[in-house]
Parts: C-alpha cells; structure tokens; sequence
C-alpha cells in the first residue's frame, strides 16, 4: 500500500481538528455591532444684558471762533527795523561786485582740410604729370621676310580659333601667320623677326599690350 495506517491516522485527526474550529464558526450567528451615536445638535438660549443710553457727543463751543493772529508792538518795531538792514545789504552787494567782463569776438574759424580729399587731390596731380612724362606707345617691330626668329602665340585644335586670334594680332599692328602642325594643331606666331632682340622685343609688346605671353623660337622656313 502506498500510505501506512499512521498517515491515515494522521489525516484524521488533521480533519477532525478543522472540523471542530470552523463547524461553530459556521453556524453561530454573528454578533451584533454597536451603532455609532449621533450626533445632537443643541443651541442654547440667549443672556439678556442690560443696555444703558450712552448721550451723542458734542462738539466744543469755541471751534468756531478762532480769529486772526494779533499783531504785538514790538513785532511791527522789528519788521520797521528790518527793512533798512535789506537795503543796506542791498547797496553794498552792488557796490561790491565787479564789472562784467568784457566779450571779446571769437575768431573766425579757418576751413578744415580734409585728408582723404587732399590724399586724392595729389594721386590725380601724379598721375597727370606720369601721364605728360611718359613717352607715347612704341610701334611693334616690322616683320623682316626671311627671318629667322618668331615669337610663337598659341595652338589651336579648332582654324576658327587660330584666324581669329590672327585678326586680333593684325589689328594691334603685330605681323603674324599660322603654320598647320603634324598633330592637327594650329600654330599662331608673330614675326618673323631678323634677329632674337627684335623677337623678344616683339614678345614684351605682345605682354604689354594685348596680355599675351609669347614664346620665342626658330622660324620654320
């Protein structure tokens, strides 16, 4: 078996126990609770307090009839006597006090020189006078047929560009021509010149004047 007698014994006495403590709790009917009081409300009735008739204030008689202030004798012998010491003080204040001084003209203010417009002034005079000074524009080199030296331009894929830099070197009075390349390129030279100082001359005129920066070469004939 799989529980001994003394496991059921145990359970029955454990039953028993519960038995006993909750079957009166069960059946008993409960008590009764106390209700809470309530609360009671009493006023009591009033105390009489005897009253007595207190009389209205009056005002006083004399309010009225406050009059002006009386002048004594002495206080006018001391106001007659007052008046002379003011001018007497009076006289020698004026007496005292110096002459005003006198208001000299203020001199006339002399123009303000402005610095920026005198700094502008001497830029301008300079630069006129740089201007006469200078000499006038020199004329390119001539071109010399059969010369040796050139000053090369520029290079140019597109014909376009090469004629048109062309015209634009004639009209500035340079002598120029192209030459086709071997790599499809378009060379632009200024010239050409009998000797390299006439070539180099002829590049810092083409610098100066139109900002073009030249090469100098050998001619190709």
């Amino acid at each position: 078996m799989k529980y001994g007698w003394r496991e059921r014994i145990s359970g029955a006495v454990i039953v028993i126990a519960l038995a006993v403590i909750f079957v009166p709790l069960l059946l008993s009917e409960p008590e009764p609770r106390d209700e809470r009081p309530q609360p009671v409300l009493t006023i009591e009735q009033p105390v009489d307090v005897p009253r007595t008739e207190v009389p209205e204030p009056q005002p006083p008689s004399s309010l009225g009839q406050i009059g002006a202030p009386m002048a004594t004798p002495e206080a006018e012998r001391s106001v007659d006597e007052a008046v002379p010491d003011e001018e007497v003080a009076e006289q020698l204040a004026r007496s005292e006090s110096p002459p005003p001084p006198a208001v000299e003209p203020a001199p006339a203010r002399e123009p303000e020189i402005d610095p920026i417009a005198e700094l502008a002034r001497a830029a301008d005079q300079r630069l006129a006078e740089s201007a006469s000074r200078s000499p006038p524009a020199s004329a390119p080199a001539p071109a010399a047929p059969g010369g040796e030296w050139a000053v090369q331009v520029g290079s140019f894929g597109e014909p376009a560009n090469a004629e048109r830099l062309l015209g634009q070197l004639r009209e500035e009075g340079f002598p120029a021509y192209s030459q086709p390349r071997d790599n499809n390129l378009t060379t632009v030279y200024a010239g050409p010149y009998d000797s390299s100082e006439a070539g180099e001359r002829a590049m810092n005129e083409l610098k100066s004047r139109i900002n073009l920066q030249g090469l100098l070469v050998r001619a190709r004939n």
